[in-house]
């Protein structure tokens, strides 16, 4: 493969709690690794049915408020045709419509451009899920 496009996956223990798991650290660091200073795009794919990728403010209350949005938009009962696993799972594999399972984002000299208070996060709501798979791509 050429030096333009390198990839990585993580693993991502998200426990048995619905979680807004920060990975910007994680972009970074492996960006340093493979962008070496370079113009180009990170593509961010979570490889999951139940999870998705968000561009959003973390640990001022925002991660928190967009797990209670889900719950409003997507409440946990026995609305959903989809009906194995824990009761109001299928309002998991609905998750991906509203939170896309991919980001692209552009990296600048090597480092990711994301605004003053934004960061790459995990959403997962799938509490029988303990483990996530996240993808990191750098095309540049």
């Amino acid at each position: 493969m050429s030096d333009a496009f390198t990839t990585r996956v993580l693993t991502v223990s998200t426990g048995s709690s619905e979680r807004v798991v920060d990975l910007t650290r994680d972009c970074e660091a492996f960006l340093r690794e493979a962008a070496d200073d370079r113009d180009g795009l990170l593509n961010v794919f979570v490889p999951h049915a139940t999870a998705g990728i968000a561009v959003i403010e973390t640990g001022a209350g925002s991660d928190d408020d967009l797990l209670a949005a889900l719950h409003t938009l997507l409440p946990a009962d026995d609305r959903w045709q989809h009906r194995h696993g824990s009761p109001g799972h299928g309002r998991d594999h609905v998750l991906p419509a509203l939170v896309p399972p991919h980001a692209t984002l552009p990296v600048i000299g090597g480092r990711l451009e994301l605004g003053t208070w934004q960061s790459v996060c995990l959403v997962d709501t799938n509490e029988a899920k303990d483990t996530r798979w996240v993808r990191l791509s750098f095309l540049g």
